[in-house]
């Protein structure tokens, strides 16, 4: 009976996580939307942050934006929908537990928030840059620190050495 708890209690951990990403994610966007659209781009802390709007239609680094609509289209809806089923799939199926499960559920938290708004607006919108002087990131977004934080998280589980060879956790 306890593992039955202990097992809902870590599900219950995990779609908490996945809703709570999706919803800061989609509540720091609109607050974008409303204090920065048209606005210029604030600095902060010596320039190490910068905040300002901009929507992107492609990818990671705005990759993809100048495709044609219907080849976009499939590239950023219909492929990552499907990738998003298969991660969740495979890690039902393969029970994930610990820091597996959880750079799971940001990855695909990430990247189902960027795929909502890509179903609704066409486009996601992007806010924060951050830097030193001449070495930038890129324009992202809450989703994008939550997939990128996702998979590092999994790329280091997956690769850490461990005291078993039995493969990653699972939730039993």
């Amino acid at each position: 009976m306890s593992l039955i708890r202990v097992t809902s209690a870590r599900q219950l951990a995990i779609v908490v996580c996945v809703l709570g990403t999706i919803g800061c994610d989609h509540l720091t966007k609109h607050a974008a939307t409303i204090t920065l659209a048209g606005f210029p781009t604030r600095s902060y802390l010596a320039d190490t942050i910068r905040l300002g709007y901009a929507e992107n239609a492609g990818g990671f680094l705005s990759m993809g934006a100048s495709l044609p609509l219907v080849p976009r289209s499939a590239v950023f809806t219909v492929i990552p929908a499907l990738l998003l089923i298969a991660i969740t799939a495979v890690a039902i199926r393969r029970r994930w537990g610990g820091t597996l499960a959880l750079g799971a559920a940001l990855f695909v938290a990430g990247a189902a928030s960027n795929w909502i708004d890509r179903l609704a607006r066409g486009t996601v919108v992007d806010f924060l840059n951050v830097g030193i002087g001449p070495v930038r990131t890129g324009i992202f977004n809450v989703a994008d620190v939550a997939i990128m934080v996702g998979a590092l998280m999994f790329v280091y589980e997956e690769f850490r050495p461990s005291a078993t060879s039995e493969g990653p956790p699972t939730l039993e």
